[in-house]
């Protein structure tokens, strides 16, 4: 059984990180949404908020597993029994970052591969990091985020 763990802050899951999860439910016969946090951002959304989300948006996907993680990416995949790490790349500079992130991991766990996959065109601007913000200032953002996240970021950031 070919297993692959999508790492991800998912802080909110996007339609681009969407796309990657169905792209490779048809690759890989299990994917591991693994949701960490990520020290370097402030969250909007706690781990668990994230979880239920990003399960419910996934609930039709049956290879799709939704999990959290911390310490070390590549320990948890080798408890997974995961193959791969699936990443996705949105432009060259994602390659960059993600390209030594790969090659680190591989110096830990050279069992492990990376396997990149290309945002489509539509999603190549959008950022998790974008959408809070423009949802913050009060932005539709409904065509960038699945229907469930647009509805908790309506609520969250509801005029007082």
């Amino acid at each position: 059984m070919s297993r692959a763990v999508y790492p991800g802050s998912f802080d909110p899951l996007t339609n681009g990180h969407l796309s990657i999860i169905r792209r490779a439910a048809g690759i890989f016969d299990k994917i591991i949404v693994a949701v960490a946090d990520n020290p370097a951002k402030q969250s909007l959304m706690t781990k668990d908020e994230r979880v239920k989300i990003i399960q419910k948006v996934v609930k039709s996907i049956s290879s799709v597993e939704v999990d959290t993680f911390d310490g070390l990416l590549v320990d948890y995949a080798k408890r997974k029994k995961a193959g791969v790490i699936l990443r996705g790349i949105r432009t060259v500079s994602d390659f960059d970052f993600e390209y030594k992130m790969a090659l680190t991991n591989r110096s830990f766990a050279k069992e492990i591969e990376t396997m990149f996959l290309m945002a489509n065109e539509e999603f190549t601007f959008t950022s998790s990091s974008f959408i809070k913000e423009a949802a913050s200032l009060g932005a539709d953002v409904s065509k960038l985020v699945p229907k469930e996240v647009d509805d908790y970021l309506k609520k969250r950031f509801k005029p007082a």
